[in-house]
């Protein structure tokens, strides 16, 4: 047999359909979510006593510190929707061809929708 078939290993070629990048998308959201976890419990166990609450109220104040509060909340918004989105195809909405793109176009406006309005409500 021969195997000596061209191959691309150049990732940047590849032209990858709109729900594979929402599924892979999702993929990388929830590894940093889950690299977020310890932070997360950090500043719970810091906010539990009463000067660490007055001091993260006070630090969450800072328009720095919302601006970084917002572009951390952005991960979660688009796993949400997407996980949303990954929930549906397991009931078989979204399973054909068509349908499938169209909720995977869908899932970025909505998480654009949802961007915006965590910075307003942010702020």
């Amino acid at each position: 047999m021969n195997h000596s078939r061209p191959k691309n290993l150049n990732l940047f070629t590849i032209h990858f359909p709109i729900p594979a990048i929402v599924s892979i998308l999702h993929r990388v959201s929830g590894a940093f979510l889950f690299l977020l976890i310890p932070v997360a419990l950090w500043g719970l166990e810091y906010s539990l006593t009463v000067s660490g609450f007055d001091d993260l109220q006070r630090l969450l104040g800072s328009p720095w510190v919302k601006i970084i509060f917002w572009l951390l909340f952005i991960p979660f918004c688009f796993h949400l929707v997407a996980g949303v989105r990954h929930l549906l195809s397991d009931i078989h909405i979204g399973d054909t061809l068509k349908l499938g793109r169209s909720m995977a176009w869908a899932t970025f406006v909505i998480f654009g929708l949802f961007v915006i309005l965590a910075g307003i409500w942010i702020w």
